[in-house]
């Protein structure tokens, strides 16, 4: 693989949704500080992420949507009709400071990743990962779909087979409702059934150019990676994709407040080291993640996968610094274990194989699109 770029940007730091929100905490900010500290980073192959430009945004979002969150931005208010309309200031997407500027600047960098990675490459895009925005409403804390425009970039490169790969603990919905008539791209998403936003079940398929695999509570490593060999490689070797997009929202973790599954970093890492190679263009995002820590040490951890690098047994002073100034006012914020500040890498969290997790992964190949070589061909 070619070495791999970071995209990132310092609009992150400091930068809330508000106090009380889920996204109060500092996460890009926190993995860029800790691959910095860790050494991680040549100057070389970080770039600062571009702001998108309204007319760049309306290749998949309406003209008034997007003047409407610029409006936002400046009045830092809304008037209760545009509130209804796009849902800006509204369920659970609220209006804060960068409101436009933010979310332009995430879809900015997965966009000239995209261009980037036009021939062949690997981007890291933290910032990105906003799988829920649709064309003319914010939702799921998402305003923008960043992802959507960088999976339209490549297409107006000229690709033509494209995997999309979300394992947020959040099911994919914008990415493959945008892609639901286009069988240019393929999405496949792991996500905890019976999660906002309640869709992604087993049977929907999206015209045949999607799959899902909604996991129960409680997903541990040893079924995600039996998930990942059984299902996600397979399908991978079989669509053969020109570029894939991973978007590896950290809410899948077990220290999560915002789902209730029961990973650790190892499984993401697995993930980011299984696809390398499988495409000759690459593009990871970040996405969900609502625990300081564990968001932060989990991206940096992406990035080091990307990079070839092993994480130290302990952290060094640095990095363990960039840790110790986290504050979370959640639960989990009142009495930190001590590896959230010492180590990068979480404890393998193994467990059994249910029936239910072999069933999807079976399910998971079943039907796939026409001209493929049979999917269960050399399967273990």
């Amino acid at each position: 693989m070619d070495a791999p770029l970071l995209i990132g940007s310092e609009i992150y730091r400091k930068s809330t949704y508000g106090p009380k929100h889920p996204l109060a905490i500092p996460r890009v900010s926190t993995a860029l500080d800790l691959i910095r500290a860790l050494g991680w980073l040549d100057p070389a192959r970080y770039i600062e992420s571009p702001r998108a430009s309204p007319e760049q945004l309306t290749r998949f979002h309406h003209p008034d949507y997007i003047a409407a969150l610029m409006a936002a931005e400046a009045a830092q208010d809304v008037p209760a009709e545009l509130r209804e309309r796009h849902h800006i200031g509204a369920r659970g997407n609220p209006v804060y400071r960068e409101v436009f500027r933010r979310p332009a600047t995430s879809a900015g960098g997965v966009m000239l990743a995209a261009r980037l990675t036009a021939e062949r490459g690997v981007v890291h895009v933290p910032g990105g990962g906003t799988h829920h925005g649709r064309p003319d409403r914010a939702s799921g804390f998402c305003y923008l779909n960043d992802a959507v425009l960088g999976l339209l970039a490549w297409l107006d490169l000229g690709l033509t087979n494209i995997l999309y790969l979300d394992i947020d603990a959040h099911h994919g919905d914008g990415v493959q409702d945008a892609f639901h008539d286009d069988p240019r791209v393929f999405t496949l998403s792991i996500h905890e059934a019976g999660r906002w936003p309640n869709t992604g079940l087993l049977e929907d398929r999206a015209g045949g150019h999607a799959r899902n695999i909604p996991v129960p509570q409680g997903l541990n490593d040893t079924e995600f990676a039996y998930l990942l060999h059984h299902a996600v490689m397979p399908l991978i070797r079989h669509l053969r994709p020109q570029a894939i997009m991973l978007q590896c929202g950290a809410d899948a973790l077990e220290e999560d407040p915002l789902a209730k599954l029961s990973l650790s970093n190892n499984a993401h890492w697995q993930a980011v080291r299984a696809v390398m190679g499988q495409a000759p263009r690459l593009i990871v995002l970040g996405g969900g993640g609502y625990n300081p820590w564990s968001v932060g040490r989990c991206w940096a951890g992406v990035w080091g996968v990307l990079d070839g690098r092993v994480p130290p047994a302990r952290l060094p002073p640095e990095a363990e610094a960039v840790l110790r100034a986290l504050s979370f006012g959640r639960a989990a914020g009142r009495n930190p274990p001590e590896a959230w500040f010492t180590t990068l890498q979480d404890a393998p969290r193994p467990g059994p194989v249910r029936g239910e997790i072999r069933h999807l992964a079976a399910a998971t190949l079943e039907g796939l699109p026409e001209g493929l070589p049979d999917p269960l061909a050399g399967v273990a």
